[in-house]
């Protein structure tokens, strides 16, 4: 929501007033439910939106609609709106430093509170409920690292027709390289694009010049804090495999 720190970035939610220039063209927010109104609607980072487009949201919240820049009712009764904040960040990283002394959700949502009345006022924070994240655990950036290196396999697949596989060691890694941050599950993402696509990459274009890799499987897994790539010779019945190593990973 950073580019909603002005009070007239509200007509862009909700379309201009008559008399204004884009009256009639409708408002990005209104527009969107009224065409798809069983939607999930996600506002990133509030904190950043003018308090005008916060207030915005208040008839919203009480009577599940608002009215456009036109009067024209718009109904969002079937829609989930989702609202994200850093507000409070750095707190809960103290408080949940020491997994012993973590405090549960009830404790640690009244410990945001007067944090979150820094940067809301008490009508808005009335009218949503609070969810407090903990900081992502080994077990959840294990779940995210496989998703992601899923989604790679699935792309091999898809556009190469390699059948590419990865070790349990790989994603345990990869979650011991990205501890916890305050970007969450971005240096996750940024480790596994930064170090495992490009030594793919560079294993995918040599093998390509010896011989098609269509139809093949790949298996990615780590030895030694060493990534490897292994190709069977024959897929069918090989004993022997071809190992290559493709990088360090040691930083």
């Amino acid at each position: 929501m950073s580019e909603f720190q002005e009070a007239h970035t509200v007509s862009t939610l909700k379309g201009a007033p008559p008399g204004y220039v884009g009256y009639g063209e409708g408002g990005v927010l209104t527009e969107a439910v009224r065409r798809h109104p069983w939607s999930v609607v996600l506002l990133d980072e509030i904190e950043k939106a003018h308090h005008d487009v916060h207030e915005l949201f208040y008839q919203v919240f009480d009577k599940g609609g608002m009215e456009d820049g036109e009067g024209t009712h718009v109904d969002f009764k079937n829609t989930t709106l989702l609202l994200t904040t850093n507000v409070g960040s750095d707190l809960i990283s103290q408080m949940c430093e020491d997994p012993a002394l973590m405090p549960d959700a009830t404790g640690l949502k009244e410990a945001l509170m007067p944090e979150l009345r820094k940067h809301f006022p008490a009508a808005f924070l009335g009218r949503v409920t609070v969810i407090p994240y903990l900081p992502l655990d080994e077990t959840s950036r294990g779940v995210i690292a496989r998703l992601h290196l899923d989604r790679l396999v699935a792309r091999m697949g898809e556009q190469h027709g390699v059948m590419l596989t990865y070790s349990e060691e790989l994603v345990a890694h990869i979650v011991a390289c990205c501890p916890m941050h305050e970007t969450g599950a971005r240096l996750l993402i940024g480790y596994i694009e930064q170090h495992i696509l490009p030594q793919l990459s560079r294993y995918w274009l040599q093998a390509m010049t010896e011989k098609p890799l269509s139809g093949r499987l790949i298996s990615a897994l780590m030895v030694m804090s060493r990534l490897f790539l292994r190709q069977p010779r024959r897929e069918e019945y090989a004993k022997r495999v071809k190992w290559c190593a493709v990088g360090l990973w040691r930083d």
